[in-house]
């Protein structure tokens, strides 16, 4: 069982940065794949990052490459997510996830995702 804590989220301008941080309950964190994904009113659960239980492999989708930053460390049981030149098309509930055990792959699909957080809010002025 893997519990998760988000942090970190607010209200930002347009070209600002935030950094939401997500803290994990559990001895076996180090061997889960993590992601974020976000969710906006009235639209589907988005993927916003992942990164391996290794942090070697980090994948984005387009929407986010170059802008934001996934990255975790083991000894803290924590995962990051560096936000930067935000829009406000990225206003949304950002949700930290872990991976189902074993699972390296796929890891753009939130069914793949066995524990998520309570999600925090951001939100991003014009």
């Amino acid at each position: 069982q893997v519990q998760l804590v988000e942090s970190g989220g607010g209200l930002v301008q347009a070209g600002g940065s935030l950094r939401l941080t997500c803290t994990a309950s559990g001895r076996t964190f180090s061997s889960y794949a993590m992601g974020w994904f976000r969710q906006a009113p009235g639209k589907e659960r988005e993927f916003v990052a992942s990164v391996r239980w290794n942090a070697g492999v980090t994948n984005y989708p387009d929407s986010v490459k170059g802008r934001f930053t996934i990255s975790r460390d083991n000894n803290r049981n924590s995962v990051y997510l560096e936000m930067n030149r935000l829009t406000p098309e990225d206003t949304a509930v950002y949700y930290c996830a872990a991976c189902r055990p074993g699972l390296e792959y796929g890891l753009d699909t939130p069914s793949n995702y066995a524990y998520w957080g309570q999600g925090t809010q951001v939100t991003v002025s014009s």
